[in-house]
């Protein structure tokens, strides 16, 4: 039997709220909503306490927007459906992987097919590693140990490996791609730049701040992401 999946809701209007909680319960899939928010610093509390699946998220709220939201919690195990009246965010919703980006009034068969793709890609997706991943290049497809990756570097559609102990590969993949399918300890910290909390030897915080990773290198730390990562660090 599928696993249900367990969503949360989280918008400014309390209707918004009601509305899509039916049209969810109309589609008849497997997905149950566990928790409502209306608003960021409630929603980033609802997020730790239920530990949901998926994410139907308002953008334009009244302490903030859905993106504020993602960076705080900054953790890519969930999945986002982005719910807004606004047309104006759609590519920036999709550079945080969002998995679809539906316009107010929801029209309900387009949610469906929003939350079987989310149902696809959950099904797709390893349920745990085995302590490898197979890597394509040009020339080979490499079996690398993960815990040997120290970071992972944007090269436009393809990303710089960077390993303990061996020379860096280029991949035939997206960073993006690599984000969504390793696990939590790597931590998108910047648009180029995904890290192994493992192999992180500090966080300097001058120079506008970066990380100093166990092999030398250095990686920059986006602004928005500053908070997020100095919080994470510090537990």
């Amino acid at each position: 039997m599928a696993k249900k999946i367990k969503a949360v809701i989280i918008d400014d209007m309390p209707l918004a709220i009601a509305s899509l909680q039916k049209d969810i319960e109309d589609t008849a899939l497997d997905i149950e909503v566990v928790g409502t928010a209306e608003g960021v610093i409630s929603g980033a509390k609802l997020l730790k306490s239920v530990e949901p699946d998926l994410i139907f998220l308002d953008i334009h709220m009244g302490d903030g927007d859905g993106f504020d939201l993602l960076d705080i919690i900054d953790n890519k195990q969930y999945k986002v459906i982005f719910t807004t009246a606004s047309r104006d965010h759609a590519i920036k919703a999709f550079q945080f992987s969002a998995i679809d980006y539906l316009l107010k009034p929801i029209d309900p068969e387009l949610l469906k097919k929003a939350i079987e793709k989310m149902k696809g890609e959950a099904e797709e997706a390893p349920e745990s590693f085995s302590g490898s991943i197979t890597l394509n290049t040009q020339e080979e497809i490499r079996l690398a140990r993960i815990d040997k990756i120290i970071r992972l570097e944007a090269m436009g559609n393809y990303t710089n490996f960077h390993f303990v102990n061996e020379p860096k590969l280029l991949v035939t993949k997206t960073l993006k791609e690599f984000e969504r399918i390793l696990p939590d300890h790597f931590l998108r910290v910047h648009q180029s730049h995904l890290v192994n909390r493992n192999h992180i030897k500090a966080y300097i915080k001058t120079e506008g701040g970066y990380l100093l990773m166990n092999d030398g290198s250095h990686v920059a730390v986006a602004v928005r992401k500053k908070p997020g990562l100095i919080e994470l660090l510090s537990k």
